[in-house]
């Protein structure tokens, strides 16, 4: 059927998707976190359930992507009643039939309702937990590749060009640079082939947002990334993932089959000029591949590692073409940008953030998954609202954003307003969506170590501030833990983030700093009570003889 998709094709996928749809659906979660608790035992035991009650004409199974609320996993929701059941086995799944007949369950009930789920504004999230996956049908069946084909048939490159710079949508990767400045500058460079990338390369630690949304909804990062290859005039893309994303790489290659397969990727899509072909590259886990030009240099077979700029990957990027490289939540906010009108999503969020964004909550903090919230939102309603405070009666200490380039934001900041620029005002960043929590039991100085650690370890070495200054600040920290340093290696710490602030090559190294910058600006004291006096340092004032002068 390849090249063949047209707008009455699509329909009638949607209409038979819809018609086959039964009175009531068991939705049950095959994320990773649900997978890793026997979700896949859970969603065949159900199936057995329903076949030995009769019910399977009026009742589906469906294996659907992430149900958020990761730590009561695995989790199973039924329609149309919207009741959520939590920690469910193979063994109790059951008993979810029974409650269906009428029967009294003991299985473990969360609210649909609760702040939870009632604060999230789902736009990139829409579809999670709620179509299958693995079937392109379903994704069609709630619109899915309608924007793009509206894009083809009803609309020049320009206009959609036009559309997502008036949305005011920024980069989802952390940057925030705005997304329609980027594609026009790849749009008018010139060049006769030019590529997409899809950084799906997602390593901080605590973070699962583009993992999640790979596993929950493939098809419209495909879908968003034809769109963009549409309006800047390329005709191959990549998608980089890490190899520790074994689900997301098997569902986006089943996508990519199936978008093939029905003409949505390839030539002629939608009986149109336009062609797309899109390829995975699967990446060693080197968190500096995150960084876009060692992620190009990567995807080329070369070693990942960053260099200088310019040339910027829009005028020279992947085989020194023009490149657009977004990450995984940029694109999948695409289509409903297109669907709704750039007026709709300019309407949510702040003045200089619009939209939504995704957040893995995790930490200590008694609701852990995954949420999606208005730019704006406060960091007090995401922590205590929606992620119910500190678990076993502790506070909250401190909010944690933007992995180890972001900074730790004290709960006195806690009504700060999660956007581009008031988190940069504290000294941390969005990042791509990590937020770990921190309640008083946590020790900071431990913290700045840990962050530390892991960028000295993920240092590519190319230059020498970050492979060296990384070191030298994980020493520092070591010593002031082990409680030997002295004021005087406190300063030799400052001195040292500074430099590697400043004199780094890339992202990783310039930003390495940031989570001790913030924990000794707001956590200062924990640092000086950790410190040994200085043998040293100055020494008391002599006492001045009979007649002396002191200047």
């Amino acid at each position: 059927m390849g090249g063949l998709m047209t707008l009455a094709d699509l329909q009638q996928i949607k209409e038979r998707e819809l018609a086959a749809q039964k009175k009531i659906v068991l939705r049950c979660c095959l994320a990773a976190g649900c997978c890793s608790s026997d979700a896949h035992g859970v969603k065949e035991r159900l199936e057995k359930a329903v076949a030995e009650a009769g019910l399977h004409h009026d009742v589906e199974v469906r294996g659907v992507g992430c149900l958020k609320l990761c730590c009561a996993g695995p989790l199973v929701q039924a329609d149309p009643a919207g009741t959520l059941y939590t920690h469910v086995t193979p063994e109790s799944a059951p008993s979810i039939i029974a409650a269906l007949r009428g029967d009294q369950t003991a299985l473990t009930q969360t609210d649909p309702n609760a702040a939870f789920f009632a604060l999230q504004h789902s736009i990139v999230l829409a579809h999670s937990g709620r179509i299958d996956p693995e079937r392109i049908e379903a994704y069609i069946a709630v619109d899915g590749y309608a924007a793009l084909l509206n894009a083809l048939t009803e609309l020049d490159p320009k206009s959609v060009l036009e559309t997502v710079v008036r949305s005011g949508l920024r980069g989802r990767g952390g940057a925030g640079f705005p997304t329609g400045l980027k594609w026009g500058t790849v749009a008018k460079s010139p060049g006769a082939k030019k590529y997409v990338i899809c950084n799906a390369d997602e390593g901080d630690p605590g973070a699962f947002m583009d993992r999640s949304v790979l596993e929950s909804d493939p098809h419209a990062v495909l879908e968003g990334m034809a769109i963009a290859a549409y309006a800047v005039g390329a005709d191959q893309g990549f998608i980089y993932v890490r190899a520790e994303y074994p689900l997301a790489i098997a569902r986006l290659q089943t996508a990519i089959k199936q978008a093939k397969r029905l003409g949505l990727l390839g030539s002629g899509i939608f009986e149109s000029p336009f062609h797309f072909n899109l390829d995975l590259r699967i990446g060693a886990g080197a968190f500096v591949c995150g960084e876009e030009t060692a992620l190009m240099a990567s995807v080329e077979g070369q070693r990942g590692t960053p260099r200088p700029r310019p040339p910027f990957p829009a005028a020279s990027g992947l085989w020194g073409c023009p490149t657009l490289i977004n990450n995984v939540e940029t694109f999948a906010n695409i289509p409903p940008i297109l669907r709704h009108g750039a007026d709709w999503f300019a309407g949510i969020g702040t003045l200089r953030s619009k939209g939504t964004k995704v957040f893995a909550l995790a930490g200590k903090i008694k609701n852990t998954g995954l949420i999606e919230v208005p730019m704006g939102t406060p960091l007090r309603t995401i922590v205590e609202e929606m992620g119910g405070g500190a678990p076993d009666g502790g506070r909250i200490k401190a909010v944690q954003t933007g992995g180890p380039s972001g900074g730790c934001i004290p709960a006195h900041h806690l009504d700060t307003p999660v956007d581009y620029e008031s988190l940069t005002t504290l000294g941390s960043i969005m990042g791509s969506g990590g937020m770990i929590v921190m309640d008083d039991s946590t020790r900071m100085v431990d913290v700045a170590r840990f962050f530390m650690e892991f960028c000295m370890d993920e240092s590519c070495g190319k230059c020498i501030p970050c492979r060296a200054g990384t070191v030298q600040m994980h020493h520092l920290l070591e010593k002031i833990l082990a409680r030997r340093a002295t004021a005087r290696d406190l300063a030799k710490l400052e001195e040292l983030c500074d430099l590697v602030q400043h004199t780094s090559l890339c992202g990783l190294g310039q930003t390495a700093p940031n989570p001790v910058v913030s924990t000794l600006r707001f956590f200062r004291a924990e640092y000086d009570e950790l410190l040994q006096p200085d043998p040293h340092g100055p020494r008391p004032a002599a006492a001045s003889a009979p007649g002396a002068t002191v200047s």
